[in-house]
């Protein structure tokens, strides 16, 4: 059964909204680094004006749950709540990176994606992705057993699986550490995305509500990977 799905996401310097009905995709995106709270709820309103529904017709919020940008994260998961309560809608986190291996499927078909977004402080959050039968994503467990990670490019070099095929890569982190990135053990193929996109988040949205996958807006969470964040302390602070 098709639900109507409305999808966010401001995890990365993209904005983007998306509203699924049946076949039908409207969808709204923008690269607004610093401006997606005064983005975001316009482009909900459009939208659903486009589609001619409210909120309190559609079935589920989806969100882009990370990683990405910690605050740009935050922003896309407490706007997703507050329209969350305010229509009493379930809510489906998905994965920016999962959202951004779809993205090359719909694009060019891909079925093996590698995808890498710039994490800052000289790491990026990785995941190796293969396309599952129905539609979903799997992602390969490093040796630590861990299918999506923030690491420095070349431990990931040191430690990546290596798998045969061609790879299709996505994200910023490949801009970011071309150099290092580039010793990696894959056969891969240069791709134009760069973000993740709520169009995409809607399609893997449908396949966990077709799961029963959905959560409370008070039991959404985030995804960050990142435990902690390494600083330097400004002179006279302790």
């Amino acid at each position: 059964m098709s639900a109507k799905i409305l999808a966010l996401d401001t995890s990365t310097e993209n904005c983007s909204v998306a509203l699924m009905i049946n076949d039908q995709m409207f969808t709204r995106s923008e690269v607004a680094p610093r401006d997606h709270t005064k983005k975001i709820l316009p482009m909900v309103d459009e939208v659903l004006k486009e589609a001619g529904i409210s909120l309190h017709d559609l079935d589920a919020l989806a969100f882009g749950r990370g990683p990405g940008s910690f605050t740009g994260v935050r922003i896309g998961i407490g706007i997703a709540q507050g329209l969350s309560f305010g229509a009493e809608l379930p809510m489906i986190g998905i994965s920016t990176l999962a959202a951004m291996a779809q993205a090359c499927y719909r694009v060019n078909q891909s079925g093996q994606v590698v995808t890498a977004i710039d994490a800052r402080m000289s790491e990026i959050y990785w995941a190796q992705y293969i396309r599952q039968d129905d539609g979903g994503w799997s992602a390969l467990l490093m040796s630590d057993s861990q299918g999506e990670c923030v690491i420095p490019p070349q431990e990931l070099v040191d430690n990546v699986l290596t798998s045969e095929g061609l790879w299709v890569q996505a994200g910023t982190g490949w801009a970011a550490y071309h150099e290092t990135l580039s010793h990696l053990p894959l056969n891969m193929q240069s791709s134009d995305i760069l973000y993740p996109e709520a169009q995409d988040i809607a399609v893997l949205a449908q396949l966990e509500w077709n799961k029963g996958n959905t959560v409370n807006a008070e039991q959404a969470s985030p995804t960050y990977l990142r435990d902690k964040v390494t600083w330097k302390k400004l002179p006279g602070r302790e």
